[in-house]
């Protein structure tokens, strides 16, 4: 009897190693076979709040992000290494510094669709004067504009005083409020305008929608404005990115039509007095009187582009609907060549971006309820160029 029993048990331990065996070649074959599969690596990208003293070579090529938790920001102002300045459109401007965030409610702001508090620039003497420059959206009665604010920031306390009125009366829309704002080589400040959702005022030079307008820092209009208004040139539909060239020129992003018929979205090379024919042209047509586009999206594609910059050569601009970086060589003649596209689907929507001391930074824009939002958004991201020219 005790031989039967340990044979009897000696038979289940060998089901159960066999059993347990197959069960094991089974999960280990599944995942050897995963494994196998070509597939790009999910990386999380470092979030520290700054570059960290164990930084190497590696990390320093990689995408780094600087701040998190940030409210659809729309600009990004440089002050020095790990010092920012940051506007969310529901109306803070953030003091971004080594990691820590500072914010500072701006008075007036009506967040209204695709309005709020939006283009920010510093003036060219900032160091001296300490000025900054803010483009909001607002109210008026009953109506809905956008202005364009100057104040005095101090650096130690972070508080705003001398609050001035540059320019007021800008048409506003749930749609299409454009807000770029950066100061030229020539240091008169440019201001992006949208048609405010009528398309038919963008062609109407006594109209600020759909315009870009040059001022003084002051507001006043200089002299040689070509119609003796703020009105720089017109026919936009809604740029919202401004930049310089190696040799000084303007160029400006522009989001072409939407809706069904989407795509056509513009690059477009601003020289002044010009129209650049919203609605009456688009994409390759072309009309006596009015300009064409010096790269278009196709009617097929939308970037939907936002911020620009300039270095080295290329322009590099932010895509929202096409959740990308976008970039093409500029040549000292002004030809556009070798568009490319870097970082695709991985940020998610990008709204801002700027050069500083030799690297990109960009914001996304996932929290503007035409996104997924993902972990930690909104984000502000530091792109190296090294990695992006190699």
């Amino acid at each position: 009897m005790p031989n039967k029993t340990f044979q009897s048990l000696l038979i289940i331990i060998l089901i159960f190693a066999v059993a347990g065996f197959g069960l094991y070649y089974l999960v280990v074959k599944d995942r050897l076979a995963r494994e196998d599969i070509n597939e790009t690596p999910v990386v999380g990208v470092p979030s520290n709040g700054g570059n960290s003293d164990n930084d190497d070579d590696n990390n320093l090529q990689e995408p780094f992000v600087l701040a998190t938790d940030l409210n659809i920001p729309w600009e990004i102002a440089y002050i020095n290494e790990n010092d920012f300045l940051v506007t969310e459109r529901p109306g803070n401007l953030v003091r971004l510094t080594d990691g820590n965030k500072r914010l500072i409610p701006i008075e007036e702001v009506n967040h209204f669709g695709e309005g709020g508090l939006m283009g920010l620039a510093l003036h060219p003497n900032f160091s001296e004067n300490n000025y900054l420059y803010l483009y909001l959206t607002t109210e008026s009665g009953i109506r809905v504009i956008n202005k364009v604010e100057r104040y005095r920031f101090n650096l130690d306390t972070n508080e705003l005083s001398d609050k001035t009125l540059i320019i007021s009366d800008i048409p506003g829309s749930r749609n299409h409020d454009g807000g770029r704002i950066a100061f030229g080589p020539d240091n008169f400040l440019y201001i992006t305008t949208g048609d405010a959702g009528n398309a038919d005022l963008a062609q109407d030079r006594n109209s600020l929608a759909g315009k870009i307008l040059r001022l003084r820092d002051d507001g006043s209009v200089p002299a040689d404005n070509p119609f003796g208004s703020p009105v720089w040139t017109y026919g936009h539909r809604n740029a919202q990115g401004i930049a310089w060239d190696g040799q000084g020129r303007l160029l400006a992003t522009e989001h072409g039509r939407s809706g069904i018929s989407s795509g056509l979205d513009e690059l477009n090379l601003i020289e002044p007095g010009k129209n650049y024919g919203w609605p009456e042209i688009q994409g390759d047509e072309g009309r006596a009187g009015m300009e064409s586009p010096v790269l278009h999206s196709g009617a097929t594609t939308t970037w939907a582009p936002a911020g620009l910059a300039h270095l080295d050569g290329r322009l590099f601009f932010a895509g929202l609907r096409g959740e990308a970086l976008y970039s093409v060589a500029v040549a000292d003649n002004g030809d556009i060549s070798d568009f490319k596209t870097h970082y695709q689907a991985e940020f998610g929507r990008l709204r801002a971006v700027i050069v500083a001391d030799g690297d990109l930074y960009i914001s996304t824009s996932n929290r503007d309820g035409r996104g997924s939002q993902n972990d930690g958004d909104d984000k502000l991201i530091r792109l190296p160029l090294e990695a992006i020219f190699n």
